[in-house]
């Protein structure tokens, strides 16, 4: 299995809106051969609590608005390493001391990386 159409759109609104929000070493891991209920893992840094609740909170602001469903959404009221699932997309955010820690990437190093692309800033022209 792959990472289907849907779920790569998703991974482009939530790449673009953590960047928008100062997100660090975004990666994008398609986890749909070992784990058939989901496509791909977004790992995202934030700099402190408050970046990864802001992080947090774009993302899901703007899939929700793109009509995307939110299944849950764990680690708000710490903000040290957030978890949003909308189903074929799920988003960790960390705080970088927690990305580190827990280390996803080797976790999951078998997975393939799912490329993306960041929309350049508007220009004030």
């Amino acid at each position: 299995m792959t990472a289907t159409p849907q779920s790569i759109e998703m991974l482009q609104i939530a790449a673009n809106a953590a960047d928008s929000k100062g997100g660090d070493d975004l990666v994008a891991l398609d986890v749909s051969e070992p784990l058939p209920l989901v496509d791909i893992f977004l790992l995202v840094t934030g700099r402190n609590e408050r970046n990864v609740a802001a992080i947090g909170d774009e993302i899901e602001e703007r899939l929700l608005a793109a009509g995307h469903k939110r299944l849950r959404r764990e680690g708000r009221q710490e903000s040290r390493w957030l978890l949003i699932d909308f189903g074929d997309l799920v988003v960790h955010i960390f705080h970088e001391e927690e990305r580190n820690y827990y280390g996803l990437e080797r976790l999951w190093k078998d997975c393939p990386v799912v490329p993306f692309e960041i929309a350049a800033p508007a220009s004030a022209e």
